[in-house]
């Protein structure tokens, strides 16, 4: 299955945004790089969202991988519901979140990690 997208995806910028909070060896950002940071997270995530729902739907129902997207953009959802996060854990949360959406993204694109859309 393919995802037919408008626009480009770009889930290698996309996963380095999110390994910035989850690297091990990751830096503590300032409060200034945190903003910046959750912009990018909820920015992705908003685009990703969209294509992975469209796909996810496109795929018959009780089949894994639709039901695993469709649960990815649900928390999504709640995510970015919930306004900006007020600590540590809440951002790497939306990081792991971008995570799952770009692997879910991937999956139903054909798409091989680190070479963007289709």
């Amino acid at each position: 299955m393919t995802v037919n997208t408008s626009l480009p995806i770009d889930t290698g910028t996309m996963r380095a945004t999110a390994h910035r909070l989850l690297a091990d060896d990751a830096e503590p950002p300032t409060p200034e790089q945190l903003e910046t940071l959750t912009l990018q997270l909820r920015g992705h995530i908003d685009l990703l969202m969209p294509e992975v729902e469209t796909a996810a739907l496109r795929l018959p129902r009780y089949y894994p991988p639709r039901d695993s997207a469709l649960t990815s953009v649900w928390v999504a959802r709640r995510q970015l519901s919930a306004g900006p996060p007020p600590g540590a854990v809440e951002h790497r949360e939306l990081a792991y979140c971008l995570s799952a959406l770009c692997d879910r993204y991937e999956e139903l694109s054909g798409s091989p990690a680190g070479r963007g859309g289709p």
